[in-house]
């Protein structure tokens, strides 16, 4: 009953998301809420799982709160202009290639293994350049997300910690056999940037008419014109919010505070707290002015922290009540012997799935170990067992609604949950697939 409950209420947050039909907030505290009424839990045991689930996500509350100051003031001072206008010098207002650079600007970038600093670096600075190509800015969100997964990989990243820890072995052997996979996926990803480019331009010009390609195609000028243009556009902005002069001293600024957020030194909050404060300073030294700017982009930033306590307040609700344990448990049990040789290429099949309902922790702490004891009883080893869940799940990670990372890049771009899912899971959970039957005919699984 227990896990019947926990599906039921994930089901319901997962299906009012991409209906669009309340906002996230309402559905992540109401649902679960509800839920665990039903289980038949007190609201003072609710109110215990709330502060468990709150403590997992106030880190990220906090930074992300500042980030998106830290960044929108960045962009107000126009750190990002120059940059964006090279790469539209690069690129030709090629829609192509401006897929194609966003897929290896992003595995450059989650490196680090951390999503949030992946979405918070190539998103401030892409965004912009899709919005003057007229292209779909959750294809954006789709290329990112896609390949920060597959650099996910890696051994400094949670999913293999997770599984290292579960199956008591060193996480870099673990993560030897994945380096292929790795390679193939990139150069997968890279072929859907292509496709979907090609795909994009289709749709730019039955939308937009000759209008649209010419908008980019107008951007294959010469660089003497678009230094012209940029010089017309900093004299228009130079009076009002730009910063030109401070191109510099802002860069080395975002730089030093990213520094800091990937050394991991100091809380990444803290990093961008100091990081605003000193932009604040530097751009804007009027009092008057720095109030504005706060302002200016306090709302976006407060509603989406809001959404990642929303979602803190979920996820500590569904693991303290034995939910996501029991959905995890129940849901393997119920399987028929016949399937038990196939178990770990099913739950790897469906994994970007199970990204919208279980949790990181859930699916590797609580899936992976009931999976792994079964198939085993079937002769499947339990490395081949791990491999297949890994690849099978960690491609849809920046899918789920219930990773914070996600949040953040929703946040950033201003787009919509239940439209990034509807967007982009289908191409994810096609490119999970064909990693999970290219890593069976290597022989990873």
């Amino acid at each position: 009953m227990l896990s019947l409950i926990g599906f039921a209420t994930i089901l319901t947050i997962v299906i009012l998301l991409i209906k669009g039909k309340v906002s996230p907030i309402i559905a992540m505290v109401l649902i679960p809420l509800l839920g665990a009424f039903l289980a038949g839990f007190g609201l003072g045991e609710i109110g215990e799982y709330f502060n468990q689930g709150i403590d997992q996500v106030i880190d990220v509350a906090v930074m992300f709160i500042f980030a998106i100051l830290f960044f929108g003031i960045m962009q107000d001072a126009g750190l990002f202009d120059p940059l964006i206008n090279k790469m539209v010098a690069l690129s030709k207002g090629n829609i192509i290639a401006v897929s194609v650079a966003t897929v290896l600007i992003a595995a450059v970038a989650q490196m680090d293994g951390s999503g949030a600093s992946t979405f918070l670096i190539t998103i401030p600075a892409m965004l912009p350049l899709y919005k003057r190509m007229n292209m779909n800015p959750y294809l954006l969100l789709l290329l990112i997300a896609g390949s920060a997964a597959i650099m996910n990989m890696t051994p400094w990243a949670g999913p293999l910690g997770r599984t290292a820890s579960v199956l008591d072995i060193d996480v870099t052997e673990l993560w030897y056999p994945l380096i292929p996979v790795q390679i193939i996926g990139m150069v997968l990803m890279i072929g859907l940037a292509v496709f979907l480019g090609f795909r994009e331009k289709r749709r730019i010009k039955e939308q937009f008419g000759n209008q649209g390609l010419e908008a980019a195609a107008a951007l294959e000028e010469t660089p003497e014109e678009i230094e012209k243009e940029d010089e017309k556009s900093s004299s228009f902005t130079e009076n009002s919010l730009a910063r030109p002069k401070l191109i510099w001293v802002n860069a080395i600024l975002a730089i030093g505070v990213v520094a800091l957020l990937v050394s991991g030194i100091i809380p990444a909050g803290f990093a961008f707290m100091i990081g605003v404060s000193i932009a604040l300073a530097i751009n804007y030294p009027n009092l008057k002015d720095q109030t504005d700017r706060i302002k200016a982009h306090a709302s976006s930033a407060l509603t989406m922290a809001t959404i990642i306590l929303a979602a803190g307040s979920f996820l500590g609700i569904l693991a303290g009540t034995g939910m996501l344990d029991a959905i995890a448990e129940d849901g393997v049990s119920v399987m028929p012997e016949a399937v038990g040789p196939y178990l770990h290429l099913i739950i790897g099949v469906l994994g970007v799935p199970f990204d919208l309902l279980l949790s990181t922790d859930a699916y590797y702490f609580a899936l992976l170990p009931v999976v792994e004891q079964i198939a085993s009883g079937f002769g499947t080893g339990a490395l081949s067992t791990a491999y297949a869940m890994i690849i099978g799940n960690i491609v849809g990670t920046f899918v789920s609604p219930l990773a914070p990372a996600v949040w953040l890049a929703l946040g950033l771009s201003g787009l919509e949950m239940g439209r990034h899912i509807k967007y982009s899971l289908p191409w994810l959970w096609g490119l999970s697939i064909v990693l999970l039957i290219i890593a069976v005919f290597i022989g990873v699984v």
